[in-house]
């Protein structure tokens, strides 16, 4: 399957969102602290529904000690600040979608530390800064999803 990673989430209700796509899609979820909330808050838990118990999700100290984790695995950096289209990209099984937080987005440094190829876009209108983060997770996942055959779904 692929992995969902959450730069520095913001939001709890995205973040529970999230946690009940990656459930639904069989993502192994990421969260790259620091969190701006509370696993435990009451709003994290109601997006997620009952979903927690049917995803792995694994919590990073920070960015350093994520990118060790997924060491020799391709990470694809989803942003508004690239031109390739994430229906372009080539996903593969151990694929790393990596999302920033939902008020500045992933930092420039880390977009420009990753080749062309593995910088994503989502096309929007021109005017658009950007998508809700749960739904941006939402489109990207399931295009990495299709191009694996759905593998796994009922």
């Amino acid at each position: 399957m692929f992995d969902i990673a959450l730069y520095e989430p913001e939001i709890a209700p995205n973040t529970g969102n999230i946690i009940r796509l990656s459930a639904n899609c069989g993502a192994r979820l990421h969260l790259i602290e620091p969190l701006g909330f509370d696993l435990e808050e009451k709003k994290l838990r109601r997006a997620g529904l009952d979903y927690h118990d049917l995803t792995h999700v694994k919590r990073h100290k920070d960015f350093a000690s994520f990118l060790q984790y997924v060491e020799g695995r391709r990470i694809f950096a989803c942003t508004t600040k690239t031109t390739g289209h994430h229906t372009d990209a080539k996903f593969e099984q151990g694929d790393v979608l990596l999302f920033g937080p939902e008020t500045r987005g992933l930092p420039a440094d880390l977009i420009e530390s990753l080749p062309m190829e593995q910088r994503i876009r989502i096309p929007m209108m021109p005017d658009s800064r950007s998508l809700n983060l749960s739904n941006a997770v939402a489109i990207i996942s399931f295009e990495a999803w299709r191009q694996m055959g759905f593998n796994g779904a009922v």
